[in-house]
């Protein structure tokens, strides 16, 4: 079997989700199009993962149906951006005469009700609510630099309820598109699975499914193309190697915000703990290949 690679794709990729498409979002998609077929001719699987941000905040904007719950839009974006993936890569491959075909997959994933996020919600969700809306829902509301929003709870991943669907289709040579928007939160009570109103980090989801499928690489692919210490500041720094304990320490130093890099180099951090002989790697679209022998990006390692 080939050696397998989670592949994240950055919310920069994806086209917005009323269907238009504008240069750069097209430039960036194509870019990760070729990341995947280059991956797939130096003989590896690739499983996508998506985020799914802008298109869940659209679709609540657009649908006054207060009745649909978070969970269900999460799983509509994962069919809808899963389709749009799905089309343009299985046309690349066709042309490419290469032989895998994509699968999409509606993925679960089973979070604790006991998670503290919970008490806390803190990751704004929709459109910015009038003052009526503030005055008529029964949400957690927080005041963000664009106007009041909903809020809901980030809980961590426990368990990828799919996971097996998901090793299936990467045996049978599926390039595997899962785990759309960090997955579809649900909790288990009472011997039932129920959907919740939370997000989960695609990059946390990410990173536990590439531990589950016991992958050889995590590549989290965004629009920085690699990491920096002390960023933006005339002294920034750009590194092309990351220790985990070097990491950790920028972690600590603030270095790594929580609203930006923050999540991804903890995703990172999380993988090679896990499984320390991992390559977790950082890049823009585009670089994937050279990011694998070094020469782009950044990989953090358990070495020092």
């Amino acid at each position: 079997m080939s050696k397998i690679v989670v592949y994240a794709i950055g919310g920069n990729a994806l086209a917005p989700p009323d269907g238009s498409s504008d240069g750069e979002h097209a430039l960036v998609l194509a870019k990760v199009m070729s990341d995947v077929v280059d991956l797939l001719e130096a003989g590896w699987s690739v499983v996508l993962t998506h985020g799914n941000g802008p298109q869940v905040g659209e679709l609540m904007a657009l649908d006054s149906d207060v009745s649909h719950t978070m969970d269900a839009w999460v799983a509509a974006t994962q069919g809808m951006i899963g389709h749009t993936l799905s089309l343009q890569l299985n046309s690349i491959l066709k042309h490419r005469h290469r032989p895998e075909r994509t699968a999409v997959v509606l993925t679960r994933v089973l979070v604790d009700e006991n998670d503290p996020a919970f008490a806390l919600p803190t990751k704004p969700v929709g459109p910015v609510l009038s003052a009526q809306e503030v005055m008529e829902r029964d949400w957690d509301i927080a005041t963000t630099v664009h106007g009041p929003r909903r809020v809901v709870a980030s809980p961590l991943p426990k368990t990828i309820l799919d996971l097996d669907v998901i090793r299936t289709l990467v045996e049978q040579r599926a390039v595997v598109i899962c785990g759309g928007g960090g997955g579809i939160p649900v909790v288990e009570q009472e011997r039932h699975y129920n959907g919740i109103p939370a997000v989960i980090d695609k990059d946390r989801l990410s990173s536990l499914l590439a531990v589950d499928l016991n992958a050889e690489a995590l590549i989290i692919s965004t629009g920085i193309q690699s990491v920096y210490t002390n960023f933006g500041q005339e002294d920034q720094v750009e590194h092309r190697h990351l220790s985990l304990n070097e990491a950790k320490k920028h972690l600590e130093d603030g270095q790594f915000p929580a609203g930006s890099m923050g999540p991804k180099i903890n995703s990172m951090l999380e993988a090679i703990t896990a499984q320390p002989s991992m390559r977790s790697i950082l890049c823009q679209p585009g670089d994937a290949l050279s990011a694998m022998r070094g020469d782009a990006g950044t990989t953090l390692s358990q070495d020092d």
